[in-house]
C-alpha cells in the first residue's frame, strides 16, 4: 500500500511516497509518559526520532538512543524542528466555525456602526442571499457598551433578512425584516430561559438571548446534509492547519451525527471528532438507546452529552449566585429547571453515557455539581469522567468537589485573556477569585481538559497554550499576567491540550502522547515551547499536521 506524505528540507516539506513505514529523524520532540510510584503522576520525556508504520506508532528514539541502520523504510529529515502530540481541542464547535468561514466576520468590529458596514461589504460581495448571516460582535469592545438595535441594519437591509450572532454564542441581533419573518411582534414573550431585549415603547429591539434565539434559528432554512458535509469538511481542514489532530464537538445533533459517519465511511475525514449529543434534539432519548458510536479508525466517536446550563458572562447571561455587579437585580439565565437538568442526567448515565454541561455562572456550576454528586452516586458512573464545560466561575467552596466526584473542568484558557477587560465588572472583587481559577482547580488534584471553544475564540491552540502560562493576551498585558497566581507551568498546560484531553473523551489509550502502539498523530512546529520565551509561544508555527500516520496540513 503506498501512502502520500512530505519530505522537510531546507522549504520544510517536499512531496514523495512512501512505503508502510516512516521515521522522522532529526527533531525535538517531547510526549508525556505516565510514571509509576511518583509523587508527579506523569513525565515529561524528550526524543529524537519517530517511527510508525500506517496509523500506529512503533517507537520513539529517546536522547542519546541510536537508530538501526535500515533500508526498508523512509526516513525523513525533521530539520531539527519541534514534534509533539497532536493537540486536542476539548471544546470547539466544528459546524459553527465551517460557517463562520462562509459568513460575515465581525470580530475585533470597534463599533456597532462599524459591525454595520462590514455587513454592507460582506453583502456586496455575496448577493441574492436569502438570509444574511454573521457572528462575532462583541458591544462590551464598543464605546459605548450597549447592545445593537434593529434600526440600524434596517437602514440598509429593510427587505433582506439579518441574523448576526455575538461572539460567545449566547446572544443575537435581527434587523426587522428577520424578526417578521419569525413572526416576532410586540406581544411576543420572552421564552424560559431566554430574553427578548425591547426598548422603552415595548418593541423588541433586535437583541435576543439565549433560549430567544430559536425564535429567529427557526425561520432559517436548515441545511441539508450534503451542504453539512460540505462545511464540516473545510472546517476540519482549516482545523488541522492549526495542528489539531482531534476535536470534541460539544453539541451536534442528529443530522449532523449523519453527516459525520458519511464522512467516516467515505474516509474524508482529515482529524479525529469526539462528538457530544445535543440534549436539545428531538431524538436524543431515541440516540442514547442506540448506545455509543464509534468508527472503525476512531475518527468519528459519540459516548457522551452536551446540555447547557446556563448563558454567557458577557451578554449577562451566565447565572450567578448574588447580583451581577454591574446589573442591579439580575442574577442572569438557567435555560432549564432543576427537574429537567436532573431528568436529562439521569437518562444520560444510566444509558452508560458521559455527561458534559456547560455551566459559566457560580449558580450554575453549584447546581450542576449538586445534581452530579447525586446521580452519579444514585448510578455508580464516576468512571464515566462526567465534565462541566467551561467550569468559569465557581464558589471557592466548589472547587474541591471536581476531584471528589471525578468530575473534569473542561475550560478554555483564551476566554480568561479575552474577558479580562469585563469580568471583574461582571463579578466584583470577590467573586473573581474564583474565576477562570485554573491553578486553585490543579492545587486540589482537578483534571483540566483544554480547549478554545471556537469560533468564539480562535481555535489555535499555540494561543491557549500561551494564555495558560503567562494569562496575558498577545500584547503581553498585563506584564505579570491577569491575576497570575492562576498561571499554569508549560507542561500543565500541554498536557492539558494532549494527554489530559485525550482522557476526558475516554480515548488516552490510543491518542494524546506518543508511544508504542498509540495512534500517529503528532504536530511538526517551528519553535521550541519548553525552551522559547513564555510570551512568544503564541507566534509559534504549524509546520505539518499528521493523523492516523497520514500527513493532513503542511505550511505553503
Amino acid at each position: 500500500m503506498k501512502k502520500i506524505i512530505f519530505l522537510l528540507s531546507t522549504s520544510l516539506i517536499s512531496l514523495f511516497s512512501y512505503s508502510q513505514t516512516t521515521l522522522i529523524s532529526n527533531v525535538q520532540g517531547y510526549t508525556l509518559q505516565q510514571a509509576a510510584n511518583t509523587s508527579d503522576p506523569t513525565q515529561l520525556i524528550k526524543f529524537h526520532a519517530i517511527q510508525f508504520t500506517d496509523d500506529r506508532i512503533d517507537k520513539i528514539y529517546l536522547e542519546g538512543e541510536a537508530i538501526p541502520k535500515r533500508n526498508n523504510i523512509q526516513t525523513i529529515n525533521g530539520q531539527g524542528k519541534t514534534l509533539l502530540p497532536g493537540f486536542i481541542d476539548a471544546h470547539g464547535h466544528v459546524l459553527s466555525y465551517g460557517l463562520s468561514l462562509l459568513r460575515v466576520d465581525l470580530t475585533k468590529t470597534t463599533s456597532e456602526l462599524d459591525a454595520v458596514n462590514r455587513v454592507k461589504n460582506y453583502s456586496d460581495k455575496n448577493t441574492n442571499l436569502a438570509w444574511i448571516q454573521g457572528r462575532g460582535w462583541n458591544q462590551v469592545q464598543w464605546p459605548d457598551k450597549q447592545f445593537p438595535t434593529a434600526k440600524t441594519l434596517d437602514k440598509l437591509f429593510p427587505n433582506t433578512p439579518v441574523w448576526l450572532k455575538r461572539i460567545d454564542g449566547h446572544a443575537g441581533w435581527a434587523n426587522s425584516k428577520a424578526m417578521a419573518l419569525a413572526g416576532i411582534n410586540a406581544k411576543t414573550e420572552s421564552p424560559a430561559g431566554g430574553s427578548i431585549i425591547k426598548d422603552r415603547d415595548g418593541k423588541a429591539s433586535g437583541v435576543f438571548i439565549d433560549n430567544a434565539m430559536n425564535l429567529i434559528d427557526q425561520a432559517i432554512p436548515a441545511l441539508t446534509i450534503e451542504e453539512q458535509k460540505s462545511v464540516l469538511t473545510k472546517s476540519m481542514q482549516a482545523l488541522a492547519s492549526f495542528g489539531l489532530t482531534s476535536v470534541h464537538d460539544a453539541g451536534i445533533s442528529q443530522l449532523n451525527i449523519n453527516a459525520y459517519q458519511m464522512l467516516a465511511n467515505e474516509k474524508k475525514m482529515p482529524i479525529r471528532i469526539n462528538a457530544m449529543l445535543d440534549i436539545t434534539d428531538d431524538n436524543w432519548q431515541t440516540i442514547l438507546k442506540n448506545g455509543h458510536l464509534k468508527s472503525s479508525d476512531d475518527f468519528f466517536t459519540l459516548n457522551s452529552i452536551k446540555i447547557s446550563a446556563d448563558g454567557a458572562l458577557g451578554s449577562r447571561g451566565a447565572a450567578l449566585i448574588d447580583d451581577y455587579s454591574d446589573k442591579h437585580n439580575h442574577k442572569g439565565l438557567l435555560l432549564h429547571s432543576n427537574d429537567m437538568l436532573s431528568t436529562y442526567m439521569a437518562t444520560a448515565m444510566n444509558a452508560g453515557f458521559q455527561v458534559n454541561t456547560h455551566a459559566i455562572g457560580d449558580n450554575a456550576n453549584n447546581i450542576v455539581l449538586n445534581l452530579y454528586e447525586k446521580h452519579i452516586s444514585a448510578t455508580k458512573s464516576q468512571k464515566l469522567r462526567h465534565r462541566i464545560e467551561h467550569a468559569q466561575v465557581l464558589q471557592l467552596s466548589d472547587i474541591p468537589r471536581f476531584n471528589k466526584l471525578n468530575v473534569i473542568a473542561s475550560m478554555q484558557a483564551t476566554h480568561a485573556t479575552s474577558d479580562k477587560n469585563m469580568a471583574v465588572e461582571r463579578l466584583g472583587k470577590q467573586r473573581i477569585l474564583g474565576a477562570y481559577a485554573w491553578r486553585k482547580l490543579l492545587n486540589e488534584q482537578a483534571i483540566i481538559a483544554a480547549g478554545s471553544d471556537f469560533p468564539i475564540e480562535s481555535p489555535n491552540p499555540l494561543f491557549g497554550l500561551h494564555a495558560s502560562i503567562t494569562r496575558q493576551d498577545h500584547n503581553n498585558l498585563p506584564e505579570q499576567g491577569w491575576y497570575p497566581k492562576e498561571k499554569m507551568t508549560v507542561v500543565e498546560a500541554f498536557k492539558s491540550f494532549t494527554l489530559d484531553a485525550a482522557y476526558s473523551g475516554h480515548q488516552e489509550k490510543i491518542i494524546g502522547s506518543l508511544a508504542k502502539g498509540k495512534k500517529a498523530d503528532f504536530v511538526l512546529i517551528s519553535d521550541n515551547i519548553f525552551t522559547m520565551p513564555e510570551q512568544k509561544i503564541w507566534q509559534n508555527e504549524i509546520l505539518a499536521t499528521w493523523v492516523n500516520g497520514q500527513q493532513v496540513y503542511k505550511k505553503q
